[in-house]
């Protein structure tokens, strides 16, 4: 959700082959980013340090989730306020590694409640990112008026994360299904600025922030799923 990729020529101005390029850049890093993601993850378990880090952060849940949504912003943020191609992607490596710490407790309750249970969230999120980027792609629709919307959903969801630690209430399933839509809100905002408004040396910093949203929507569709069992 930054709003500084418009100071620079955007990728919609290059010429079809070099937009083509930056498309094609973009994606290919993201995927790279989630089998890097889930080659961690799997070492976390094969390891044991995803049974070992599950308890302390599960028993102080709400600060990881806090965490998490503060993480997503925090390392896109540095992504594209540095310059150096070598700070963008140690920044994005940092990113994954971090998404892997925080995601390994619920993954390793996922798997020890509900076997299966993390490839179906892994299934229908990759068919919700599919059809949303499928979208912009087909409507060349830009999304960009979305983020004024995401900011204040942003802060309201960090709002209700710390109302649920002073006030003991709990987030159920209405604020998993909330969040699941602002994160494809963020896809479809994150896709339309890699197709209209990012600068074409920002290819690192537009795949973090697909990423992220990505794992956003995984993280939420996983708890959805995980509260049913």
């Amino acid at each position: 959700m930054n709003d500084n990729v418009n100071y620079l020529a955007p990728v919609s101005d290059a010429s079809v082959e070099d937009r083509s390029d930056f498309i094609w850049k973009c994606y290919a890093h993201v995927v790279g980013a989630i089998l890097a993601f889930a080659a961690i993850e799997v070492y976390f378990f094969q390891s044991g340090i995803a049974e070992r880090i599950a308890i302390p952060m599960l028993n102080n849940w709400w600060m990881v989730l806090g965490v998490f949504i503060l993480a997503g912003w925090g390392a896109t943020h540095v992504a594209h306020r540095v310059e150096s191609k070598n700070a963008q992607y140690a920044a994005f490596a940092a990113f994954i590694v971090l998404e892997s710490l925080i995601f390994a407790p619920m993954l390793f309750i996922a798997s020890i409640r509900a076997p299966g249970i993390i490839d179906s969230a892994a299934g229908v999120t990759v068919l919700g990112c599919v059809g949303l980027i499928a979208t912009v792609m087909i409507t060349r629709k830009d999304f960009s008026f979305l983020r004024g919307m995401m900011v204040w959903l942003f802060f309201l969801a960090l709002a209700a994360i710390g109302g649920s630690l002073l006030f003991g209430f709990e987030l159920g399933t209405w604020f998993s299904v909330a969040m699941i839509g602002f994160a494809g809100a963020a896809v479809l905002y994150d896709t339309s600025n890699i197709l209209h408004h990012y600068p074409q040396d920002k290819y690192v910093a537009a795949s973090m922030q697909l990423f992220a949203s990505i794992a956003m929507m995984f993280w939420y569709i996983l708890r959805l799923f995980m509260s049913r069992h």
